[in-house]
Order: C-alpha cells, then sequence, then structure tokens
C-alpha cells in the first residue's frame, strides 16, 4: 500500500481481541423479525418453512468454518456458534467474527429464500437483517450451561406461543384473551389447557419445534434434547 500524509487516520482503528483460551459463542438474532414474519405472513405459531431456511443458512456458516466450529444450535430467528476454546479464527478479532458471520448467514438467508418461499417474492422495503455479538466462555461447563439455557429457553417459549396461538386460531380468543388465560400457568397447566381447549397435545408438536436444530461440524441436522447428549458433543474438546 502506497503511504501518504493521511495514513496517519489508521492510528485511530481499533481491534478487540477475544480472549484466548475460552470457548467463543457467535450468536445472531434476527432483527425486527415480528414485523419480517407478519409480512410475509409466517404460519403461526410455528412456520417450518422458516425453520428450514435457518437451519440452511446455519449449515452453509458451519461448513465453512468446519475447522473451528464444534456446533450450532437454533431456535426461531435466532442461531448461536460454538467455536472452539482454542480457535485462531480471524486472529479472535471481536469485529471479524462479528460481521463476517452474520453478513455470511444473512446472504444466505437471502439467496435461499425463494427455495423455501417460492411463492413470496423478497420484498426490497422489508428484507431480512440481523444483528451479532462475540461472548467468552471460560470453561466447559459454562459453555454447556450455555447450551443448556437456549434449550431451555425454547422450550418455555414454544409451549407458550403453541398454546398462546392455539387459543386464538383455534379456539377464538382474542390475543389479549389467550395471554390472560396463559398468566400465571406452569407449563403442565398450559399443556392441560392446550389439550383440553384446543383437543393438541404437546408431545406429538413437531422435535424441530420443541427442541430447536442442532448442526455438528459436519453439518448434520438435528432435532434433539442437547442436554442429554451435550456430553458427546464436547468430548473431543
Amino acid at each position: 500500500m502506497a503511504k501518504s500524509r493521511f495514513e496517519y487516520v489508521r492510528q485511530f482503528e481499533t481491534h478487540c481481541t477475544l480472549l484466548p483460551e475460552t470457548y467463543i459463542v457467535v450468536r445472531i438474532d434476527g432483527k425486527k423479525f415480528h414485523e419480517f414474519s407478519k409480512h410475509y405472513d409466517f404460519e403461526k405459531p410455528n412456520d417450518a418453512r422458516a425453520l428450514r431456511l435457518m437451519n440452511a443458512c446455519a449449515k452453509n456458516v458451519v461448513l465453512k468454518y468446519r475447522n473451528d466450529i464444534i456446533c450450532a444450535f437454533g431456535e426461531s430467528d435466532e442461531y448461536s456458534f460454538i467455536l472452539r476454546k482454542d480457535t485462531v479464527l480471524f486472529k479472535r478479532r471481536h469485529d471479524k467474527l462479528s460481521s463476517l458471520f452474520v453478513s455470511l448467514f444473512s446472504s444466505n438467508y437471502v439467496a435461499l429464500w425463494d427455495k423455501f418461499f417460492p411463492d413470496r417474492p423478497l420484498d426490497y422495503k422489508h428484507l431480512p437483517f440481523f444483528d451479532s455479538r462475540c461472548v467468552c466462555y471460560p470453561s466447559l461447563n459454562t459453555i454447556k450451561d450455555y447450551l443448556c439455557w437456549r434449550f431451555v429457553d425454547t422450550h418455555i417459549n414454544n409451549l407458550y406461543n403453541t398454546v398462546f396461538w392455539n387459543l386464538i386460531i383455534k379456539c377464538g380468543l382474542t390475543p389479549q384473551e389467550s395471554e390472560q388465560k396463559l398468566c400465571g400457568t406452569l407449563s403442565s397447566e398450559k399443556q392441560e389447557i392446550l389439550f383440553a381447549d384446543c383437543g393438541i397435545n404437546y408431545n406429538n408438536e413437531p422435535e424441530m419445534f420443541k427442541k430447536g436444530s442442532l448442526i455438528t461440524n459436519k453439518g448434520e441436522i438435528t432435532h434433539v434434547d442437547v442436554v442429554k447428549i451435550i456430553d458427546s458433543l464436547f468430548e473431543k474438546f
């Protein structure tokens, strides 16, 4: 690069390097996806095509960086990519990891959209976009707890949304009435309401909805109880 008297401006650039020997989680999350899903009329409480699109995008990210990623876990409009503690990908620079993962995911989302939604062309006024963050976790136990947290969150959110939307769709309640009916209820009570009022056994709901999606560094997509298999995921790491 040719030098000039203007090159001094580079001294204002800063590069945050993530702590060495820590597991890195790059988590991407849909921005204003409530509005996005409403515009494209996503099925409630879950749109299988939208979830499969998320999985396809995440799989491409995992395969791109398979030597550095242990696994990825996704639910709804978010995905967490778990990087090895010894990774030196992009010299562990926060800005590089965060921006490149989310841009690769977003570009895949747009590129693959027609494959999953051929009947709903993307409107340039309503394009998908995501934010991202990088978080370091110091030990194997904490990274396992992180995955357990996201897995439990999947169950809690999906159970609530499944009952909430079915009370509206099948029972004719308003959103306010549905919310009021569920206020303060326990998990078992929500499942009883779903069965008694809507005729739906929550246990028969698709595993992808209840348990989220797990992608290994081989690109294999499964829908399993992460808590039960978490030790096997990290036995080499």
